[in-house]
């Protein structure tokens, strides 16, 4: 069991070394690598990095901000190993989940991506229901078959996530353009913890309203694959 852990942060100088130690602590007996992308925080983040004296962990800054996804894929491309995991920055995710989605990824080499599904959510009400409206449209319309995309803890094949058309967004909808690229997926309960410091850096309507924008954006691409197979 090998895996690179990436990890797109902005203005999450809070929350970023209690995330750190829990994963240095979680992680400890596995072949592992942490890559932390700063996407160029505004608030005290970059300094709290640079008090990290871990040879396991990679930062990478940012120049100028540039999203979530474009984040995460720089972590990836990056990453010195083929497996790669994601998990948010603001402590929300449980790293101790890692390991559940490892060993369901790890044992059944069918499957080329796991995601977590959120129980028991501890975000606001508001938050939660336009999580669930994007996720049934999303669902119907693509057929993913996935009940949580907006989880940010998967694990899954860098090989075939560097295969995607790029688009700001793209992170959203990996287990859909799997599916659609022929991946198997699978999905699996996880633990949600409570914001403990900081708030949300992105509007829940804009998020909302985005994420149906990209559903037709990401169909394209995967009917365009379709049409090369």
């Amino acid at each position: 069991m090998k895996f690179s852990v990436v990890i797109p942060v902005y203005n999450e100088s809070t929350n970023i070394l209690n995330l750190c130690n829990e994963l240095t602590e979680v992680l400890k007996n596995i072949d592992h690598e942490i890559i932390i992308i700063d996407d160029c925080s505004t608030d005290d983040t970059h300094y709290k990095l640079k008090k990290i004296n871990n040879d396991i962990i990679k930062i990478i800054t940012n120049k100028k901000n540039r999203g979530q996804s474009f984040s995460i894929f720089t972590g990836i491309k990056v990453a010195l190993n083929e497996t790669i995991v994601t998990i948010d920055g603001d402590g929300q995710n449980d790293p101790k989940d890692i390991l559940k989605l490892a060993s369901c990824y790890f044992e059944n080499e069918k499957i080329s991506l796991v995601g977590g599904v959120r129980i028991k959510r501890k975000d606001t009400k508001l938050k939660i229901i336009s999580s669930i409206i994007a996720n049934k449209v999303r669902s119907f319309i693509l057929k993913d078959q996935c009940p949580d995309t907006g989880c940010g803890l998967k694990i899954f094949e860098k090989k075939v996530t560097l295969k995607f058309p790029f688009f700001d967004g793209i992170h959203r909808f990996l287990p859909a353009l799997f599916n659609g690229y022929g991946k198997k997926t699978m999905f699996v309960e996880v633990n949600h913890r409570k914001r403990i410091y900081g708030y949300s850096k992105y509007g829940t309507f804009d998020r909302l309203y985005r994420g149906i924008r990209d559903i037709f954006k990401v169909k394209k691409i995967i009917k365009n694959q379709k049409n090369i197979l």
